[in-house]
């Protein structure tokens, strides 16, 4: 993967090289309740860019609070409000969002901006920016931000190494996911030698909450759905968390990020299915595939993206009503040339 003779091949690399170098302030924006991959790629973006003597601003939309779990991730000296980023940049890069939307309220800086670099992997990215360094091949953003940053020339620090390790590993499912290849191997191992502990990093991550997350993620698996109907047949879990039950336990929104993690486990159902109800009333809902199913395509039927096989979308409707609509859009088993592709 090192020297980029593979990744994103055809990508506009030159012109996002020339407008970073020429510039002397940059605005990096992530997607909005940011997890692993996009805070830890912009976190690492925005020291490189330090590093290179440019001044640098980083955000992302309400609720701007960064999750318990990513708290330990170098860099967050640089982040600002969404309301202190230039309201028109003259260089602005979006990171890990597949669409504009996907930027809050932060999309309409975007909109202003004199240029705008889109650094993405998701196979649902919606064409925005100007440039475009977008490879849905990438198992992560953070592998796109690698190439970039040592295309820059920027050394690899520890603290830079951490960003995209953390990214790394959260979009990989910690290296369990298809899209562990050989060269994301190569990728984790370059970082650790950059001084990176994947076991400190996998407790921050993975196993640390609080004991009130413990008793809403107990609430929802008691409360968990099987029907082994649905997914043409392979099988569907879901259940629900409302603002409610996490008020409950006194439980942030984002500490939620790993209950799907729990309900896909089951046997019996291809797809899981967590429905969280945020602070404002709606619903973000996940979804995760084991791989005969693409719920990437649903999702982006219900109006959100992602991947063929974890994708999300947001709604006002009330869960059932929702479940009744994700179930429709569910194709049933891929066939064995989609699985490859």
């Amino acid at each position: 993967m090192s020297g980029g003779e593979i990744l994103g091949r055809g990508l506009e690399w030159d012109r996002a090289l020339q407008l970073i170098e020429a510039a002397d302030e940059v605005c990096l924006a992530c997607h909005v309740a940011p997890d692993g991959d996009a805070l830890g790629s912009m976190l690492a973006l925005a020291q490189a860019l330090r590093d290179l003597g440019k001044r640098c601003y980083a955000s992302f939309g309400q609720p701007f609070a960064v999750p318990a779990s990513l708290r330990f991730l170098p860099g967050q000296d640089l982040l600002v409000e969404p309301g202190g980023m230039p309201a028109a940049p003259t260089l602005m890069i979006t990171l890990d969002a597949a669409a504009v939307d996907r930027l809050g309220p932060l999309a309409e800086n975007a909109a202003r901006a004199g240029e705008l670099i889109v650094v993405d992997h998701h196979a649902s990215n919606t064409g925005f920016g100007g440039v475009r360094l977008v490879d849905p091949d990438a198992a992560a953003t953070s592998v796109l931000v690698d190439e970039l940053i040592r295309r820059l020339g920027v050394r690899l620090t520890s603290d830079i190494a951490l960003g995209l390790y953390a990214g790394l590993a959260s979009d990989t499912g910690s290296f369990k996911y298809p899209c562990t290849t050989p060269e994301v191997h190569e990728l984790a191992a370059r970082l650790i030698d950059a001084g990176v502990r994947p076991d400190a990093v996998g407790h921050e991550l993975w196993d640390r909450a609080p004991f009130g997350y413990l008793q809403v993620l107990a609430g929802a698996l008691g409360r968990a759905r099987l029907e082994r109907d649905a997914a043409g047949g392979l099988g569907l879990v879901w259940t629900a968390i409302t603002r409610a039950d996490r008020d409950a336990q006194g439980v942030p929104y984002d500490q939620l990020e790993g209950v799907i993690d729990q309900l896909r486990r089951a046997d019996e159902a291809e797809v899981a299915v967590v429905l969280k109800e945020t602070d404002e009333g709606s619903w973000y809902v996940s979804t995760r595939s084991k791989g005969r199913v693409d719920v990437g395509r649903a999702c982006v039927e219900l109006g959100g993206g992602g991947h063929r096989l974890a994708a999300a979308f947001t709604t006002t409707a009330e869960p059932a009503e929702t479940i009744d609509r994700l179930r429709a859009a569910l194709r049933g088993p891929l066939n064995d040339a989609e699985i490859s592709a």
